[in-house]
């Protein structure tokens, strides 16, 4: 679709978070968007964000943007919502363990390579995936992952080791942002760029994902927008223009619009809050989807 120069987002990210991504950046002149037959979009090469790198990101949100350390997506209650009293829970990617509140009925155990130092507790554990399989694999009744999958360079290993964990026939939840969505049509939106989001997700890639791995998918379906992500929809549409094709440009222009965009979004946030709609392309998608029976 289009390359991206490094040197572009480096500078994106220092003016915009006052972060500092060159270590991510290493070796590499510019990243390629490309979109996938599946329905993918995804950068080239996949440069992850490190420790960090996230530890920064979210020390800037709780400081710059006054947002809670505990966030409630509406993804959430989408999944709570399949899963029985008693069944046990695997929260992949966890954060501060957010989830957990909303499913008090379940055995709950989160798991994040990222996770904060003294931020460890009863359930939650810093460690990834493919390490908890060493004890756990088949033990799960329901294994979910929140806006985990596109940070990640290999998005189909994580699914599969998702599948891997869970009992024959478990749930698997999935909640990815997708595209087309306000997260695309925003000028230089650095959320959606490396070396955080690495890739971009419809419908199709889903079921794909699901399909490589041998789950069966039961539903894909748009999250509600809500606190959390409430300011993307409205920056969005007070942009003076949106992406379609190109993304990201460092041109006066785009700057502007995308300066501009977030001044108006941040004032209609706050006057409106998440906007009303209930079928709208929504704030992400969510998968809910069942590994092989046997």
């Amino acid at each position: 679709m289009q390359w991206v120069s490094t040197r572009l987002l480096t500078d994106l990210w220092r003016i915009e978070f006052a972060a500092d991504v060159r270590s991510s950046f290493a070796g590499l002149d510019r990243f390629g968007l490309w979109e996938s037959p599946t329905g993918l979009y995804f950068f080239d090469p996949p440069r992850e964000g490190d420790r960090a790198f996230y530890r920064y990101l979210s020390a800037w949100q709780e400081r710059r943007r006054g947002m809670p350390k505990i966030a409630m997506r509406e993804e959430f209650g989408m999944a709570a919502k399949a899963i029985p009293p008693g069944a046990r829970v695997l929260d992949v990617g966890c954060g501060s363990g957010a989830f957990r509140d909303v499913v008090p009925h379940a055995d709950y155990t989160g798991i994040d390579p990222h996770l904060a130092d003294g931020a460890a507790a009863d359930g939650l554990c810093a460690e990834t995936l493919r390490a908890h399989l060493a004890e756990r694999a088949g033990y799960y009744d329901a294994v979910c992952c929140f806006e985990v999958i596109e940070h990640v360079g290999d998005p189909k290993r994580l699914f599969a080791e998702m599948v891997r964990a869970a009992k024959p026939n478990g749930l698997l939840c999935v909640g990815v942002p997708h595209v087309p969505s306000a997260l695309t049509r925003i000028p230089n939106f650095l959320i959606s760029a490396p070396p955080h989001h690495l890739t971009w997700w419809t419908e199709t890639a889903l079921s794909e994902l699901a399909r490589g791995a041998g789950a069966t998918v039961e539903r894909i379906e748009p999250a509600p927008w809500g606190q959390v992500d409430s300011l993307i929809y409205w920056v969005e549409r007070c942009s003076p223009f949106k992406c379609a094709g190109v993304h990201y440009r460092g041109a006066v222009k785009w700057h502007a619009a995308a300066l501009a965009g977030f001044a108006l979004g941040s004032v209609a946030n706050r006057l409106f809050g998440p906007p009303r709609q209930t079928v709208d392309e929504g704030g992400a998608l969510v998968m809910l989807a069942r590994a092989p029976s046997a």
